[in-house]
């Protein structure tokens, strides 16, 4: 595989670890973020969080290979994001870190006092993940200022500009949408028949911020459509996303909450594969400067590097997905509490 090629398999390849993070993680998150909203008791409080007890840890896996696999594949796009982006990738450190004690820590003890201070930590820090995941996606697809060296020049502040804090919304919404129907299909009795109830709700109000999101970015961020102006096949992504979105109201509506979750599944991958379509061939786009972009052949690495974390990938993927594959199985079903639940 030669040097102009292998840029464009690790794109390809983080573009697969970050939908896989955003499905894996994505419902997890939007748990946490409806746990106080539809749990009512201690009981099913535990319940909703046993329902990600035994996955969330390894969902998280995904976000750390990206993270690795970009700061090999990509070093210089890295080094600009994660320096540019400090304080706000240490907020969302906390975030992660703090949902993870709470759901460790919550039923340690029986205080009332305790276990609501932790559920309100793990709902606040899911909350905040997940808002700021998609503040730095809308930071992506706006631009960020760079210098000529590639480096990110700006502050915090501006990284809350309306669109970014737009997009942050928006992957609220979805994620609460995807954890939501989730839970769904984890519960039962009264507790799931809130959860149905509150499925309808997050679906109405993420579609309302898709379509505000969806309008915002053409009206503004013109270029966004560039790639699929370019390559006219890829419009079958956003014709996908739109009949995976569609399906999900169909699904709930004839009581199919399986069918529902693959369509979120569905959503959750559209709109990352529409995120890379839009971003290529940049990692970091440069903004009011386009020609100091990091893209993926400015930001790559060597050839070398890439040949041999593409042997590992080939090796190490298919137990990551068989491990996965058999977590998910072996925890299939309705949330059983036992001695050792949450």
């Amino acid at each position: 595989m030669d040097a102009e090629t292998l840029p464009l398999v690790w794109f390809g390849l983080l573009g697969v670890l970050l939908a896989g993070y955003a499905v894996l993680d994505g419902f997890d998150l939007g748990v946490g973020m409806m746990h106080l909203l539809v749990a009512r008791g201690d009981r099913e409080r535990r319940i909703t969080l046993n329902s990600i007890g035994p996955l969330w840890d390894g969902n998280e896996v995904w976000l750390v290979t990206f993270g690795g696999a970009m700061f090999a594949a990509f070093p210089a796009a890295y080094a600009t994001v994660f320096s540019g982006f400090y304080a706000a990738f240490m907020l969302l450190l906390f975030a992660l870190i703090f949902r993870a004690v709470s759901i460790e820590f919550r039923s340690k003890r029986e205080s009332r006092f305790w276990r609501a201070a932790w559920d309100a930590g793990f709902s606040a820090g899911s909350l905040l993940a997940a808002l700021l995941f998609g503040v730095a996606v809308g930071n992506l697809m706006r631009g960020v200022p760079l210098t000529a060296a590639g480096e990110y020049h700006g502050d915090l502040f501006q990284q809350l500009d309306p669109y970014p804090l737009l997009v942050g919304a928006l992957a609220v919404a979805l994620f609460a949408m995807h954890g939501t129907i989730y839970l769904h299909l984890k519960t039962e009795g009264e507790l799931q028949r809130r959860i149905h109830r509150w499925m309808w709700r997050n679906f109405g109000l993420f579609l309302v911020v898709f379509m505000l999101t969806t309008i915002y970015t053409l009206v503004a961020l013109p270029g966004a459509t560039a790639q699929l102006e370019r390559f006219p096949v890829l419009w079958i992504i956003p014709v996908l996303t739109v009949l995976a979105i569609a399906n999900i109201p169909r699904a709930i509506f004839n009581e199919q909450p399986g069918r529902a979750f693959a369509s979120s599944v569905c959503t959750v991958v559209g709109l990352v594969f529409l995120l890379g379509a839009a971003l290529f061939p940049n990692l970091v786009p440069s903004s009011p400067h386009p020609e100091r972009s990091l893209s993926i052949w400015n930001a790559a690495s060597s050839p070398t590097t890439h040949r041999i974390m593409l042997l590992i990938a080939l090796l190490g993927m298919p137990a990551v997905l068989s491990y996965t594959a058999l977590v998910y199985w072996t925890f299939r079903g309705k949330v059983r509490m036992d001695e050792h639940s949450y």
